[in-house]
């Protein structure tokens, strides 16, 4: 008898069902019939197709979202969910996705435009509404106002209707905004259409077909059809390369990625957690958020930065006048050199080994021409005078040399480089403890005194000045609140980038930071220095509004800021004295390890770490074996715990002993 080997069985897969109830507004293709879904889409203005394999999570979840959004549009848009996982489905054989559910629109023949948002109902229906009328008409003055008031980049397009029912160039600017969402999901640059011509004499349009790029803080611009072509691509092109981007949402999307981590790269980051709401009319605290940006980031102190824009319509220019010096109160002589452009901050040695006190001098270029100081305005800083102004300031710094005081003196002394300059030192002593209690209104530097001498006369009078962040304190002709502020990004080496993050979606992030769990208020606010690994948390007992987050800002920004580096703590752990090992975390760490009286050995370790779970059992044994008068046997879960960096390891386990100092 000769055995013959069976074959080999397989079973075929199971025939597939409806992924969405028969009574959903969905169109459920759950064999995958793609062609179909085709047929459907020339009958329709907006389709959305869903695209999704009925074992996935992700798909599952999101099933109640897009049902819950084509309930509200359904008789705008075409909802058609399509099966792409089924093998024997024409999706699955034309199609390749690498991830799902994926999410598809077309607005009459142009997409597929790709949603790469959160999967969640108010942020879908958003987009959709973008995609539906990807352009806001702007009819009237106030209208022009509202648009340009928007913190988010804006784009405006005049054209005349009268004209024709289509103006020419009109199908081209409309389809750079469908452009614009394809490339950037999270439709950061609006498009608006002026159709009156004296709104458009309002920024400078003139010819119908002119394109408006709006920047609140640098030069508008304006779209150069001599350069470039009048195209959708180039339109959009144009727009997302020029674009002012004062602050940016984070949107992570949940999976590996590497966003959070080329942000922090960029320098020291202000994350900012709000609860956010895309399909809400109003945004107050978003507003605020907006106006402390636009402020910061003011740099020429540009009335294009205040967001009621109530100068519109006041210049001929698409660029909106920095300043204009006589509109503004002239200030005495005495204190002219806060207005001038190139002023570097200069700390001195401390004057004795055991001063906290620090002689702390702003420096400023005045230019002349003849004996009396004539004002000539330099539009730019120049790095060289500067570099001279402070080798001439360091051969006499021992002018500016004072124990402590409580007043200001300013002192001019000529330029070894030029009879026509001079230069300006403000001197003031600081103290470290000085600088917690800066911004309080009620300091005795709210109203100091003020005296001027020429170089090289000793005065009678202590000299002192706070930092350049804190200017308002020491002149008194400028004590409005935005004065200390406004264009701080420009005066400091220790610029932030501000993000948003939306706190219904993202608060774990914040919990990581230092956010209390318990809070029922989703607001928080951090500043993440990646290149020093510190963070700083703004105190959760105050209210997250403007004044706070500039006294925030400021405080980070100054020379020596007073804020407290924060350490993240796991509250999850109960001390027991029964446990052979004790558990450390970062508020125990120093009492624990440093100020305990007996020899302490650390074993660092993490939840994730497998050989760490395998030397447990040794690392209780040892310490069954060891004198509990004399050793104290500890351990630490990194991950959930914040140390200073002088402790902090990257290879895990890590057992570190910590002698008794008798």
């Amino acid at each position: 008898l000769s055995c013959s080997r069976a074959k080999d069985v397989t079973m075929p897969a199971k025939l597939p069902v409806n992924f969405f109830s028969a009574r959903s507004p969905v169109i459920d293709l759950f064999r995958g019939q793609l062609d179909y879904a085709d047929h459907l889409r020339q009958d329709s203005e907006i389709v959305l197709y869903f695209f999704y394999a009925p074992w996935c999570g992700q798909s599952i979840a999101a099933r109640e979202e897009i049902e819950r959004v084509a309930s509200r549009l359904s008789d705008q848009v075409l909802f058609v969910a399509v099966n792409c996982w089924w093998n024997q489905g024409k999706c699955r054989k034309q199609k390749h996705f690498f991830y799902f559910p994926v999410i598809h629109l077309y607005h009459r023949s142009f997409g597929p435009i790709e949603y790469k948002g959160p999967m969640s109902a108010v942020y879908i229906e958003k987009f959709v509404r973008r995609v539906m009328t990807p352009l806001l008409y702007i009819s009237s003055r106030s209208k022009l106002l509202d648009f340009l008031s928007n913190y988010e980049p804006g784009v405006l397009g005049y054209f005349e209707f009268n004209a024709s029912p289509q103006p020419p160039g009109y199908l081209t600017f409309f389809t750079s905004a469908l452009h614009s969402l394809k490339k950037d999901y999270l439709g950061t640059i609006r498009f608006g259409v002026i159709t009156d011509k004296h709104v458009a004499e309002e920024i400078s349009l003139v010819h119908s077909g002119s394109v408006y790029l709006h920047r609140h803080v640098n030069t508008s611009l304006i779209y150069p059809n001599d350069i470039m072509n009048y195209t959708a691509e180039n339109i959009c092109k144009w727009a997302l390369e020029n674009r002012e981007m004062l602050i940016r949402w984070l949107r992570p999307h949940g999976g590996k990625s590497l966003l959070l981590n080329n942000e922090l790269k960029k320098g020291p980051a202000l994350l900012i957690f709000i609860p956010y709401n895309p399909l809400a009319e109003i945004h107050p605290l978003l507003d605020e958020i907006t106006k402390v940006a636009l402020e910061y980031h003011n740099c020429n102190k540009s009335q294009a930065a205040e967001p009621d824009l109530q100068h519109l319509g006041d210049t001929d220019s698409p660029a909106f006048d920095s300043s204009v010096p006589d509109a503004h109160m002239k200030l005495p002589e005495t204190f002219s050199i806060t207005k001038s452009p190139c002023c570097n901050t200069v700390v001195l040695p401390q004057w004795h080994s055991i001063s906290r006190t620090h002689n702390v001098c702003e420096l400023c270029i005045n230019q002349t021409l003849g004996v009396k100081p004539n004002k000539v305005h330099v539009p730019h800083c120049n790095f060289f005078e500067i570099e001279a102004a402070l080798d001439s300031f360091y051969l006499q710094e021992h002018t500016f040399f004072q124990v402590i005081s409580n007043t200001i003196e300013c002192s001019n002394f000529l330029s070894f480089y030029s009879p026509f300059s001079y230069y300006t030192a403000c001197c003031r002593t600081v103290n470290r403890h000085f600088l917690s209690f800066i911004s309080s209104e009620k300091t005795i530097f709210q109203t100091p005194k003020v005296t001027f001498s020429s170089h090289g006369k000793k005065d009678d009078t202590q000299r002192s000045i706070p930092h350049i962040e804190d200017r308002n304190w020491f002149i008194p002709d400028l004590h409005s609140s935005g004065t200390n502020f406004t264009g701080l990004s420009c005066r400091t080496n220790k610029t932030l980038n501000l993000y948003l993050l939306d706190s219904n979606l993202f608060w774990i992030y914040a919990e990581r930071l230092g956010a209390s769990r318990s809070t029922h208020l989703k607001e928080f606010a951090a500043i993440v220095d990646l290149k020093e690994e510190v963070h700083y948390v703004l105190d959760q007992n105050q209210s997250l509004v403007g004044s706070a987050l500039e006294n925030f800002i400021k405080n980070f920004s100054i020379l020596y800021s007073p804020l407290k580096r924060h350490l993240v703590d796991d509250s999850s752990v109960h001390l027991r004295d029964q446990h052979v090992i004790t558990e450390v975390t970062t508020n125990t760490f120093h009492q624990t390890v440093f100020l305990s009286e007996k020899n302490v050995l650390l074993l660092y370790y993490a939840q994730w770490c497998g050989f760490c779970a395998s030397l447990n059992h040794i690392f209780i044994q040892l310490a069954r074996l060891l004198p509990p008068d004399n050793f104290i046997v500890a351990r630490i879960d990194i991950t959930r715990n914040d140390l200073p960096w002088e402790f902090m390891t990257d290879r895990l386990p890590t057992i570190l002993f910590f002698p008794h100092r008798r």
